[in-house]
């Protein structure tokens, strides 16, 4: 597997996960507020996804939940989400957050510090 670049510790990123339920998505979206892994999380859905897995196209309905993190916290939000979460290949895509608002930015760093 290709060594990815490391990114500046003080980076905001959104993380991106999806489960089978709206209780399954709050669930994630407060355990890893609660634990300081995110600074905060909205839960959407119903979504359509559709995907290939063991072979077969499948389409299923699934809520989508976007963490806002640190980059320094990152590690242990993907930690947490992969022993948490009941697939077995849990969607985890994180995006850094390029602007924003230096308030916010500042409260996400806040929130997620340990």
């Amino acid at each position: 597997m290709e060594q990815l670049p490391d990114i500046p510790v003080d980076i905001v990123l959104t993380v991106l996960t999806t489960t089978d339920s709206a209780d399954k998505a709050r669930s994630l979206a407060e355990g890893a507020v609660a634990a300081r892994h995110a600074a905060c999380a909205q839960v959407s859905g119903p979504v359509t996804s559709v995907y290939r897995w063991e072979g077969a196209v499948t389409t299923d309905q699934e809520w989508q939940v976007l963490l806002k993190t640190t980059a320094d916290s990152y590690p242990a939000l993907e930690r947490w989400i992969t022993d948490t979460h009941d697939y077995d290949t849990p969607e985890i895509i994180a995006t850094p957050v390029v602007r924003g608002s230096h308030d916010y930015l500042r409260w996400v760093r806040a929130e997620t510090a340990k």
